[in-house]
């Protein structure tokens, strides 16, 4: 499996097409487990690990994404961090799923979005609120221990991609919220590279510290398109987005590892910059709003490893024949001569119907091997 993904990220052709997905809802992730896990368990996970459970939720994270890779026959497979080995206190509650951080900043967590939490907003932070990007940041060791136990049973086997916490290049989140964010990128631009230098900073610590424990490459995550295209526009991209990930790339580069760039959306306008940045691979491929993998394989042959070929609401909401067949038109038009490693655009979702999924990976198994038949 490790081989495979080597080749395709080498744009050359192994036995057969990799494959791999970037995450698994826990409710489907118990289905294919046959047993409960906390492994992406949304509110229950929380609750745990307010409930002094952390060692349970690490061991789950652990086994979780080996079983799954070795269930599913996955060749690549992405792990978190996990929290830190401390005391997870309950928080002071602002609402039924809403609370305090010990940063300050309210988060709150959206059931019908499976287990997404976020900050809320501070839009009245400054430039003296943000962390100072000299300030010396450490990776604690305890956040690697799903990692480090996965590398310990599949490092040999699988290609192994470490989930970077923060990315840092898009910092909204972190900060004052998309909207803001995207106004000061117009409006405060000493705000916007204050707060990109100072979170891209701990990213390069995380992304040194994960290839340091075993894995092959690394992944962030900050999208920065909607289905329409650009949020913020190219120029801003290149001012203040793209040095942000020249950085990573050699940070990751230079520790030996592969980087991996997720960012979902309508991105036709920024994949030239970013295969001139040095990244190895790109997941995140939406055919449904034409990020098609005929078009981008014309267009980035030899230069750029494709991570997809699977829309996520056909998981949901399709059939498994119409997975089976996004599975064949994507090695069908993007398989040949390697750069190819089939996945769904994003991660199983919440409502990810099993027979979709199973019948996606048979397609893979039915239509990927090389030489790919092209008639």
């Amino acid at each position: 499996p490790k081989q495979r993904v080597i080749a395709a990220l080498k744009h050359e052709e192994p036995d057969r097409v990799p494959t791999g997905e970037n995450a698994v809802d826990g409710a489907l992730a118990e289905r294919i487990l046959g047993r409960p896990t906390l492994y992406n368990a949304g509110w229950r996970e929380l609750e745990a690990l307010w409930d002094g459970r952390r060692a349970e939720i690490v061991a789950d994270y652990g086994r979780a994404h080996v079983e799954l890779a070795q269930r599913l026959e996955w060749d690549y497979v992405r792990v978190p961090v996990v929290p830190a080995d401390r005391p997870h206190r309950r928080p002071e509650m602002t609402g039924p799923n809403s609370w305090f951080d010990a940063a300050g900043f309210e988060v709150r967590y959206y059931p019908e979005a499976g287990n997404l939490t976020e900050r809320v907003a501070a839009t009245r932070m400054t430039l003296d609120d943000l962390p100072d990007p000299g300030e010396p940041f450490a990776v604690d060791p305890s956040e690697l221990d799903a990692i480090r136990h996965v590398v310990q049973e599949l490092g040999e086997t699988h290609f192994i991609i470490g989930r970077s916490p923060v990315d840092g290049t898009f910092p909204f989140q972190e900060t004052v919220g998309i909207e803001d964010f995207l106004m000061r990128m117009a409006t405060d631009g000493d705000f916007v590279r204050r707060a990109v230098d100072a979170y891209v900073n701990r990213s390069l610590v995380y992304i040194e510290a994960m290839l340091d424990a075993g894995c092959d490459a690394v992944m962030t995550t900050d999208d920065y398109s909607s289905n329409q295209g650009l949020m913020m526009g190219p120029a801003r991209f290149d001012e203040f987005i793209l040095p942000g990930v020249v950085r990573q790339v050699e940070a990751a580069h230079a520790r030996g590892g592969y980087f991996i760039k997720h960012t979902d959306g309508n991105v036709w306008s920024i994949l030239d910059p970013l295969v001139e940045a040095g990244i190895d691979g790109w997941h995140g491929i939406q055919p449904s709003i034409g990020m098609d993998p005929r078009v981008l394989k014309e267009r980035f042959r030899g230069k750029l490893c494709l991570f997809g070929g699977v829309n996520c609401e056909t998981l949901v909401a399709g059939t498994p024949d119409d997975a089976r067949e996004e599975v064949r038109y994507a090695i069908h038009e993007a398989a040949p001569g390697g750069g190819l490693v089939v996945a769904c655009g994003n991660v199983l979702q919440p409502g990810t119907r099993l027979e979709n999924y199973l019948a996606a990976r048979q397609a893979v198994r039915d239509f990927g091997a090389y030489p790919i038949a092209t008639s």
